[in-house]
């Protein structure tokens, strides 16, 4: 067995960690925020007027219905026949372990370039196929190996078409909204040409696409060298989406006809053929991206009982997104109106323009642990990165960025996002963290090294 093989190995034995519901660690850092704001000086009624005021819970109104809209329309998506079909045949087509495996991190990886939900249904939905495949064939494979490379997905997300940064970013509504009007005048819009396909993002992103799935190849012992192979558990074979019975009256054939999905389709295909013409692929923001889904969604379901039994399954998910960002706005406030923002800025800058992106990075990674959420944390760091920025005369695209790449990478140990996956494939999240860790450390790596050279 290859060193990394052993390591891979070794990683799955004694990991496990205890952390708190997000929503409890989201209501405990406001607590403390708030307490931090008090000793900084600020008054407590001024300090709860920072909370609750228009500056604070409810800043993010916005911005929370497009994370759940997109949270929706990805889900919905990814459960569409033909996409899981679609996934299914891929992972028949592995001709060995290491390359079933390696299979699973590259269409994960793939995914969620195009979309984060996208990728963490599509992500989970491959790697329980490939858990089945490998099962009948007899391959002794680890699987939570195959799991954990459905997951690795969730650390390139914010350098796709979804990333929450640079789509909100790329507007000047978008950029008043998190960074105020005052700061926002400072920077106007990013367009996407230099975030999402700007140079920095292109190698990062497509470095991370390669890697991924080399590591993953490199981390599955060869047939019959794993000491500890685990089979997929018994979980259900997919069942074939059964037609709803036959409408009993005129109103039922209107509701359920294959037409009204056709009749909002067509409309849409011409909004955003109409945007793309006049605004071009630079511009592309959370709307946008929205209405791309919404149109997709409609299209591959085909039939309006299927595509709202899809979105109502993906409804479900939103919970965490509409209590949490309120809470991560409030925080926004409290730190904006106490001065901590400005105080944060002025301590990162003291890191120099050199190494200014990478503490940006880290800062982003560690904070991702309490706030998991890539629009939340941007609008809790945003204000302190661009100010930070702007005083050391950077680009403000790189340091957003490097926000972003940190948001990603420490989704490997933030177990919020991985629940859906769980479910879907039945492991626990100790049994895929030890490979999860590995794939961030070595995407850590390759993400400082690209910042650095950028610098």
């Amino acid at each position: 067995m290859n060193p990394l093989a052993r390591l891979g190995v070794a990683s799955r034995r004694g990991f496990g960690r205890v952390v708190p519901d997000p929503f409890a660690i989201a209501v405990l850092l406001t607590v403390v925020v708030m307490v931090v704001a008090l000793a900084w000086g600020r008054a407590p009624l001024d300090m709860l007027r920072d909370w609750s005021g228009g500056g604070g819970l409810w800043k993010l109104l916005t911005f929370t219905m497009q994370m759940c809209t997109m949270l929706v329309l990805g889900s919905a998506l990814a459960a569409a026949g033909v996409v899981r079909r679609g996934l299914a045949s891929i992972a028949h087509r592995a001709p060995t372990p290491r390359v079933l495996v390696a299979l699973v991190a590259l269409v994960s990886i793939a995914l969620s370039l195009l979309n984060w939900s996208l990728a963490l249904i599509g992500g989970a939905l491959l790697a329980r196929e490939a858990g089945r495949v490998a099962k009948r064939r007899g391959w002794a494979l680890h699987y939570p190996l195959v799991c954990a490379a459905g997951y690795s997905g969730l650390m390139t997300w914010h350098g796709g078409a979804s990333g929450s940064a640079p789509l909100k970013s790329a507007t000047v509504e978008g950029m008043t909204e998190v960074l105020g009007p005052e700061l926002a005048a400072q920077v106007g819009a990013i367009p996407l040409s230099e975030s999402l396909l700007g140079p920095l993002n292109l190698v990062v992103s497509g470095g991370l696409l390669l890697l991924g799935p080399l590591l993953f190849w490199v981390l599955t012992p060869k047939q019959g060298h794993d000491p500890e192979p685990v089979a997929a558990p018994q979980l259900p074979e997919e069942q074939p989406v059964s037609d709803p019975p036959p409408p009993s009256g005129a109103v039922e054939r209107i509701e359920r006809s294959p037409l009204i999905i056709w009749l909002l389709a067509a409309p849409l295909a011409g909004a955003l053929g109409l945007y793309l013409v006049e605004q071009g692929v630079g511009r592309l923001g959370f709307n946008t991206i929205n209405l791309t889904l919404l149109l997709a969604a409609l299209v591959v379901h085909g039939h309006p009982v299927r595509f709202l039994a899809a979105c109502e399954d993906g409804v479900r998910s939103c919970t965490g997104i509409i209590l949490q960002f309120p809470l991560y706005a409030g925080i926004m406030g409290i730190m904006g109106g106490a001065g901590l923002s400005s105080a944060l800025s002025r301590l990162f800058a003291g890191a120099g323009p050199g190494a200014f992106a990478v503490v940006g990075f880290l800062a982003a990674g560690l904070l991702n642990l309490l706030v998991p959420s890539g629009g939340g944390q941007w609008a809790v760091q945003g204000p302190i990165l661009v100010q930070g920025a702007l005083a050391l005369d950077l680009p403000v695209s790189t340091v957003m960025m490097a926000m972003a790449y940190g948001d990603q990478w420490t989704n490997m140990l933030q177990p919020f996002w991985a629940l859906p996956l769980l479910a879907i494939t039945g492991v626990r999240a100790r049994d895929i963290i030890g490979y999860c860790a590995l794939w961030m450390v070595a995407g850590g790596l390759w993400i400082v090294g690209c910042l650095l050279y950028w610098a």
